[in-house]
């Protein structure tokens, strides 16, 4: 059951996942993250690709303030003793390159494992190495960009419309994604092929970002966590000192900016 907790009780947390922040792409809920960020203690903060949206870059030159903003919030925990872990994806490939490399107090992991507090060994990549649409054309990807960046444009004046009736926010492209035959069946494929390689490499379970759907599931025994994005969830997993898990949604209604809601709570047996 879904509630709300008050957001002190959630300040000190043991780990942070986000993932696919897209800055550099106007659709970024860059403000949404920051106040998230300012208010988050953590020791480890894991960012699970698709942070700088490369490919948005090149097509537009766009790069406002919040999103300098974001950077140097995360570099100023990294300065004062969080383990920041950049773990690129499928939109800043190009960091890929630095692979096990360390700029400034940030490193750079292609892939890595975590240990939880309760013992649970935890891999943690973007995920596009499962969306064979994307791995074996880049036009395909680029064309579903594009389809995605349509769907939040008209998102826009659906919800503007929306705030001026009193409703709350609506995300066009997550109703799609649940109710398009395509759409859903593409989902649950990513997600078995997520569980297949937990198995493989023998881990407990898999961390990863890439379709912007936030969940955490257990999948064939093996612990399925998905950060989702902050374009429009603007969710985040915890870690808490106890080594559970959550996945939360950083209210956009709260306007002291206190409040986090838990969406899943859910830890493996």
């Amino acid at each position: 059951m879904t509630t709300e907790t008050p957001f002190a009780f959630k300040r000190h947390v043991r780990s942070i996942w986000i993932s696919d922040v897209h800055l550099g792409y106007s659709g970024c809920s860059a403000d949404h993250l920051l106040g998230f960020l300012r208010q988050m203690r953590c020791q480890n903060l894991f960012l699970v690709g698709d942070i700088v949206d490369f490919w948005s870059l090149k097509r537009r030159r766009y790069w406002p303030q919040s999103h300098n903003n974001v950077v140097r919030s995360i570099l100023g925990k990294a300065k004062h003793g969080t383990r920041v872990v950049f773990v690129p994806g499928n939109h800043d490939e190009v960091m890929r390159d630095y692979d096990g490399m360390a700029l400034g107090d940030v490193e750079i992991r292609d892939e890595l494992i975590h240990e939880t507090a309760d013992g649970r060994r935890l891999l943690i990549l973007h995920g596009d190495q499962f969306d064979s649409a994307v791995m074996h054309s880049r036009l395909i990807g680029l064309i579903g960009c594009k389809l995605y960046d349509g769907l939040l444009w008209v998102n826009g004046w659906v919800n503007w419309v929306r705030r001026k009736m009193g409703r709350d926010y609506w995300s066009l492209a997550a109703f799609l994604k649940h109710r398009v035959k395509n759409a859903v069946n593409y989902i649950e494929n990513f997600e078995r092929a997520v569980a297949r390689e937990a198995k493989v490499r023998d881990v407990d379970g898999l961390v990863c970002g890439h379709i912007h759907r936030p969940t955490i599931s257990t999948i064939d025994n093996k612990l399925y966590l998905n950060c989702g994005d902050w374009v429009e969830s603007c969710t985040a997993l915890l870690e808490h000192h106890d080594g559970s898990i959550e996945l939360v949604h950083f209210s956009d209604r709260a306007e002291s900016l206190e409040v986090l809601k838990p969406v899943v709570a859910e830890q493996a047996a």
